[in-house]
């Protein structure tokens, strides 16, 4: 692989390529720069909204507004990114915070962290470390003070000790990835986010990405060799930047290292880094939820963040009346894991993720679920994305969503994977019939 930053992801023809901010500054990142913060004062029980211009958040048609601050008004005006409503979990939290449904609670050492996962829905096993300098905290962040990012399916949030608040991105059915600040008591829509959260990064739209660097000691990421990860990615070129926990099986990559010589920038010492089970040597975990950088979350992360890319992008050129021939391709291999990077030994995570994420369903009648781990040869036992289930790929355009359909079917029916459309077919409703049909 060149050391020269580049993508991985599969590149769709057409894709927009935003000028971005140098990954020098940025690359490293779960989040890259996740453009939020709460930082709220122990007697702040409700905040107040500030939209800086934007609509407030709420359901129901887009008002009327004369707002037009985004370069995505004039390349999508159909999708109405700063002017329309939005329908994620954050803008659902602030109407509950607002109705007096939902309560944040701020406690020592974390402050409000704990309360927000919980809110959300977040479980703390989701833990990732990451200590490459990048975000609106860069000046908190090191291989001493990691930022922490949780999430789940819809939502992640970013935390540092000391640092000024948390922040938070939410994945939006229509609007891709929405970027907010918590700060001094107010939300805040932030579009500066952008700067790095829209471009060949995350396929042309607003989202989030995992980010592989070469860091050196203070955490500040080599002007080459970034790159953006997901589960296609050789493991080798992986978590530059971050911390990464295993009980066994971790392949050699670029986790729990730094550049010692700043004569040589792209060499890590990463002897005897792979397979750490705590990182209690490494910094004072007693701040954070755990002491733990789990690589099963980290590579469900990797692939969670670039399937609602190219959920986001196949929805935005499915409303704008583009070609789709491309986009749906590349979704559908991507959905299906197509040259996922396979496992040269079987690896183990240290947290209970690996417990709790196959919990949350929906299981078949033979007790079967998409969120099953393999573990042994590939990350999942049924390589389908989980994100068949989300309130993106439901709110695909009929036009686009049909044809995503049969190309997922199709694929499974010739690779012989009738478990996974029997799993499917248990457990989603509104399919096409032809996915009702028992193949024998």
């Amino acid at each position: 692989m060149s050391q020269n930053a580049r993508l991985h992801s599969s590149r769709i023809p057409g894709a927009r390529r935003r000028n971005c901010a140098p990954w020098s500054t940025v690359a490293g990142a779960a989040l890259g720069m996740l453009a939020a913060s709460l930082s709220w004062s122990a007697g702040t029980s409700v905040p107040t909204i500030s939209d800086n211009g934007y609509p407030p958040v709420q359901e129901g048609p887009p008002p009327k507004t004369g707002l037009s601050a985004l370069s995505y008004d004039s390349e999508y005006p159909v999708i109405g990114y700063s002017g329309t409503p939005v329908h994620n979990r954050i803008a659902r939290l602030q109407t509950r915070l607002l109705g007096g449904q939902a309560k944040l609670e701020f406690k020592p050492p974390r402050g409000y962290l704990d309360s927000v996962l919980k809110n959300l829905g977040i479980d703390p096993s989701s833990q990732m470390l990451v200590y490459s300098k990048s975000s609106l905290q860069v000046q908190w962040v090191n291989a001493a003070a990691p930022r922490a990012i949780y999430f789940n399916d819809e939502v992640a949030v970013g935390w540092v000790p000391g640092g000024d608040g948390m922040e938070v991105a939410a994945s939006d059915p229509m609007q891709g990835a929405v970027f907010y600040t918590f700060r001094d008591g107010a939300l805040t829509r932030r579009e500066e986010c952008l700067h790095c959260h829209d471009g060949a990064s995350t396929m042309g739209v607003p989202g989030m990405f995992v980010g592989s660097v070469f860091p050196d000691r203070t955490g500040a990421p080599a002007r080459t060799g970034a790159i953006i990860t997901d589960h296609r990615t050789p493991f080798a070129d992986r978590w530059g930047g971050w911390y990464v926990t295993a009980a066994g099986g971790e392949q050699r990559d670029r986790a729990n290292a730094v550049a010692l010589d700043p004569a040589e920038p792209l060499v890590l010492a990463t002897e005897a880094r792979q397979n750490l089970r705590t990182l209690t040597r490494e910094f004072d975990v007693s701040r954070y939820l755990a002491p733990t950088s789990d690589i099963v979350a980290l590579m469900t992360f990797e692939h969670q963040t670039q399937m609602a890319n190219l959920l986001t992008r196949l929805a935005w050129d499915a409303r704008s009346g583009l070609p789709l021939e491309a986009d749906l391709k590349t979704t559908a291999d991507y959905m299906l894991f197509v040259d996922e990077a396979l496992l040269a030994e079987p690896i183990t995570g240290v947290s209970t993720f690996t417990e709790t994420f196959p919990q949350r369903g929906p299981r078949d009648r033979k007790g079967r679920s998409l969120r099953d781990f393999d573990l042994r040869t590939r990350l999942f036992r049924y390589p389908l994305s989980y994100l068949i289930y989300g309130r993106k790929f439901d709110a695909l355009p009929e036009s686009v969503k049909g044809p995503l359909y049969r190309r997922l079917y199709d694929s499974l029916t010739a690779a012989g994977r009738h478990d996974i459309i029997e799993i499917v077919r248990n457990t989603k409703s509104s399919l096409p019939a032809y996915w009702r049909e028992r193949v024998e």
